[in-house]
C-alpha cells in the first residue's frame, strides 16, 4: 500500500473574503473561489502549492443557513485566520484506515463530502473527520473525482516549509507513522502548524499565531 502524500493545508478563518484578500496581498497571487459545502455552512478559496497539493482557505458561507453542529476546524470560535489542519491523499480509504488501526491509531469513520463548484457542478470525496489539534492529518480519497490542483486549475504559490509544534511530539510522530506520513514536529507549549509559502512577493509564513494573514 502506497504511503499517504500531502493533499492540502487548511487555513481556517471567520471571514473568507478578507483572508483571501490578505493572502493575495502577502503572496502576490490571488486565491480562486472553490465553492460551498452543503449542510456544513462553509465555503472555500484555493491556491495551488505545487507537486499536486493546494491551500484551502475555508470560512463561513453566508449563502447557507447555520449548520446543525459546529463548523469544522473551530471556525465558529476563531478571532482570525489560523493554519488549522492538513490532509493527506490516499487511494483505497478502507485499507488505510485498517492499517492505521492495526498500528494503534484510529483515524475515525470515513464520511462522504461534497461542494458546489463555480461552474455549477458538484465535487465529491471521502475523508476521515478532522481531529482536534490539527497536527495529525485527516485522510482524503478523491476516488474518480478530478483533483482541485490537477493540471493548471489553480494559481500557484510554492510550499517551501511545513512543520509543527506539540507538547508531546513523540506521540504525534507515532500517529503520523501509523497513517503512512511524516511531519517535522518539535516540542512546544501549544499544538500548532506553520507553513512558509513563496509567491510573487517573496516568502511569507502562515501559522497559528504571529505571521498568519
Amino acid at each position: 500500500m502506497a504511503d499517504a502524500v500531502l493533499d492540502h493545508l487548511v487555513l481556517a478563518t471567520p471571514d473568507l473574503e478578507s483572508t483571501a484578500a490578505e493572502v493575495a496581498a502577502l503572496t502576490g497571487v490571488r486565491p480562486v473561489p472553490g465553492g460551498g459545502h452543503p449542510g456544513r455552512g462553509t465555503r472555500n478559496a484555493l491556491l495551488g502549492l505545487g507537486d499536486g497539493a493546494y491551500l484551502e482557505i475555508i470560512g463561513p458561507d453566508p449563502a447557507q443557513p447555520a449548520p446543525e453542529g459546529p463548523r469544522w476546524f473551530g471556525i465558529d470560535s476563531l478571532a482570525g485566520p489560523r493554519l488549522a489542519h492538513w490532509a493527506v491523499r490516499v487511494h483505497g480509504m478502507a485499507g488505510h484506515v485498517a492499517r492505521a488501526r492495526a498500528l494503534g491509531y484510529d483515524p475515525g469513520e470515513p464520511v462522504t463530502m461534497s461542494r458546489r463548484t463555480p461552474d455549477g457542478g458538484t465535487l465529491s470525496w471521502t475523508l476521515t473527520p478532522p481531529r482536534p489539534g490539527g497536527l495529525v492529518p485527516f485522510l482524503l480519497d478523491w476516488g474518480d473525482a478530478p483533483h482541485p490542483a490537477a493540471g493548471e486549475a489553480l494559481p500557484v504559490v510554492r510550499l517551501r516549509a511545513f512543520s509543527g509544534t506539540h507538547p508531546d511530539p513523540a506521540t504525534i510522530r507515532a500517529e503520523l507513522a501509523a497513517l503512512g506520513t511524516a511531519l517535522t514536529v518539535e516540542a512546544g507549549d501549544e499544538p500548532g502548524l506553520t507553513a512558509v509559502l513563496e509567491g510573487r512577493n517573496g516568502r511569507v509564513s502562515i501559522g497559528a499565531g504571529a505571521g498568519t494573514p
